[in-house]
């Protein structure tokens, strides 16, 4: 592809040499650079890509895509000089891969918790009703059945727009994707046409990266304010962002509550550790599901497949044969009598959420016993709160390990213990080795007891020092009950 036509979306400041070059390639990584490709260097959060401008040209890059032009130019390499590298290259790789997600229906959910659980329920779904499918997730991105596997929730904008090119190959209709605040703060997304957004819920995550609430929170809000007219936006009315995040979004608004007006409404007949029955708009369905939380998700699926076209009739039908996603209250049953649950939550409100979940079934009928941690080098603030969570809603709670990453793990428990009163404390237990931490939990329960180990949920390593570990709390778990 000429140069000049993969630069038409991008503003140029200024552009030195030549534009009718052949571009056969498009990277922000230098190390992938070949002969005839394009060089986008990026101010990272870590690196500055701007060192590796005469890496680059090296290895055969014939133009440079920058912020700021180098002091030394190279005679036959074109210079392009934008005031963000990072939107362009959103702009740039959407053209180079052929403008794909014009050719799918692209639906971004967005918010702190529910976007990998709304994502693949409602790619699986569609799935279901025989359509060819896409998703871009957390836990794994999906090609059909093809797994890709991935390292952030939403991929670089060179990889992303390669990805969605080879769903299109793959005649792939639908692609339902995660956007995380990073991904939409660093405009990864940037050039993407959406078919609809999916708002669930906002608390306190990230603000390492983003600072400040208000940051995290527009962040997120300039996903739909960048949604086209002919888009939908879905939004939690149960949230008290819910309606701030749609405010200046051109897009069709709808909205989901389990308590209050809405377009799309639901309740909670019944509730057991197997699942739920529900009222969804009138319709009773029974569901492979727990908490009012995942009510919540399961009613963003649902509000998305009306929007899509589909009818109640069909989509519920679905809905009832649909299981929890990899990690997330993901229940499993001791020989002794007890159920352990390995979920995700790692944000005190998802924690809060999962924990209220299982009281709900509960019933004060068992004990609650919670493992949990928190993550290395992330937001400290959050620690304290964890704990206090944690010890609100359980009997026992053991503090432990989750990823360390490149921070002592107990100077990580310290933190969470340092919120919590001499009271709370008497509740409390750390142990840094997270095995023993679990093993001592199951040691601890009875029967009609839960043990609730979050933090990992599908994960399965432990980072230390840089170095990935394999770790998994449902293997953990399931050799303890096996000897």
């Amino acid at each position: 592809m000429k140069l000049k036509e993969l630069l038409q979306n991008s503003k140029p400041i200024s552009i030195i040499g030549k534009q009718d070059i052949e571009i056969k390639g498009v990277n922000i990584d230098s190390r992938k650079i070949a002969d005839g490709h394009l060089f986008i260097a990026m101010k990272g959060t870590q690196v500055d890509g701007h060192r590796f401008i005469p890496e680059a040209i090296e290895l055969g890059a014939k133009a440079i895509l920058c912020e700021d032009l180098p002091e030394t130019k190279v005679e036959g390499v074109t210079y392009i000089k934008v005031e963000s590298a990072e939107d362009a290259a959103g702009k740039v790789a959407t053209l180079f891969y052929g403008d794909p997600s014009k050719k799918l229906k692209l639906i971004g959910v967005t918010g702190t918790n529910g976007k990998t659980t709304i994502a693949t329920l409602l790619y699986n779904m569609f799935r279901k009703m025989g359509h060819r499918c896409g998703l871009l997730s957390t836990v794994c991105n999906y090609i059909e059945d093809e797994i890709i596997p991935t390292d952030h929730t939403t991929p670089d904008p060179i990889e992303l727009n390669e990805l969605l090119s080879k769903m299109t190959v793959a005649g792939c209709e639908y692609v339902f994707m995660e956007c995380s605040s990073h991904a939409i703060a660093q405009k990864r997304i940037s050039g993407l046409t959406f078919k609809g957004g999916i708002f669930t819920n906002l608390t306190r995550d990230h603000l390492d990266y983003h600072k400040t609430f208000e940051n995290y929170r527009n962040a997120k809000k300039a996903f739909f304010d960048g949604l086209p007219k002919n888009a939908f936006a879905i939004t939690n009315a149960d949230d008290k962002n819910g309606m701030f995040m749609v405010q200046n979004t051109k897009a069709t608004v709808r909205t989901y509550s389990v308590q209050t007006v809405a377009d799309f409404k639901a309740r909670i007949l019944e509730c057991h550790f197997e699942g739920m029955y529900l009222d969804i708009d009138g319709h009773e369905v029974g569901v492979q599901f727990i908490g009012k939380f995942n009510v919540s998700n399961l009613l963003a699926v649902y509000g998305a497949a009306r929007m899509l076209g589909k009818t109640p009739e069909e989509i519920l039908l679905i809905m009832s044969t649909l299981h929890s996603v990899n990690g997330r209250l993901e229940p499993i049953h001791s020989p002794d009598g007890y159920t352990a649950i390995v979920d995700y939550a790692h944000t005190p409100d998802a924690l809060k959420n999962v924990l209220k979940a299982i009281h709900e079934v509960l019933s004060g009928k068992g004990k609650l016993i919670t493992v949990c941690g928190a993550g290395g080098n992330r937001d400290k603030g959050k620690r304290p709160l964890m704990a206090q969570e944690a010890v609100k809603q359980s009997d026992k709670v053991i503090i432990t390990s989750d990823n360390p990453r490149f921070e002592n793990p107990q100077d990580i428990i310290n933190d969470m213990l340092s919120g919590l009163s001499a009271q709370q404390l008497k509740k409390v237990i750390s142990i840094v080795d997270r095995k023993e931490a679990i093993r001592t939990a199951c040691m601890m329960a009875h029967k009609g007891d839960v043990i609730l180990v979050a933090g990992k949920g599908h994960e399965n390593y432990q980072e230390i020092k840089g170095v990935k570990h394999h770790f998994d709390d449902k293997e953990v778990l399931r050799d303890i009950f096996n000897n």
